[in-house]
């Protein structure tokens, strides 16, 4: 299993990594229900540095944005899952409904985001502003968390 990073320490442990000259790419999301599409980006952005963090969701984060009865998997759970992907290094969380103060503190050097977000999403500003670069990952058509819940339902 890899590392969780506590967001308390996660800009400590940022420096240091960058003091080592280890590259960073960040990667954000709820990755509830994770499927195909998900690991596809994820592997993706495992490729555009040296190390990888995905940063996640916390549960009231989700609520806020995707309503009361997500996420369907605890963050507990997600951490674990995503943790133990062999190319997903480190993984922390963050309560906002968006990661952009994560990205400010992180500073990564490539943001990776999915297609369905574009070259204009509400990351782009803030990496570029500390010299980060997005990478854009095309998305999977009939991939995706919601797909899925639409199947399950059919199958019910």
């Amino acid at each position: 299993m890899h590392l969780q990073i506590p967001p308390a320490v996660l800009l400590d442990f940022v420096r240091d990594l960058k003091s080592q000259g280890k590259t960073l790419a960040t990667l954000n999301g709820s990755f509830d229900l994770l499927h195909a599409g998900h690991l596809q980006i994820i592997y993706e952005a495992s490729l555009q540095s040296d190390l990888l963090l995905v940063c996640l969701n916390t549960d009231s984060s989700i609520r806020s944005y995707k309503g009361p009865k997500r996420p369907l998997v605890p963050l507990e759970e997600r951490l674990q899952m995503m943790s133990a992907l062999g190319f997903v290094d480190y993984v922390t969380w963050f309560d906002e409904p968006n990661p952009i103060r994560l990205l400010r503190l992180v500073q990564p050097d490539v943001h990776v985001n999915g297609g369905e977000y574009g070259e204009n999403c509400i990351e782009a500003s803030t990496v570029r502003s500390s010299g980060g670069r997005l990478h854009i990952v095309p998305i999977i058509p009939g991939l995706s968390t919601t797909r899925l819940l639409e199947k399950i339902k059919q199958c019910g």
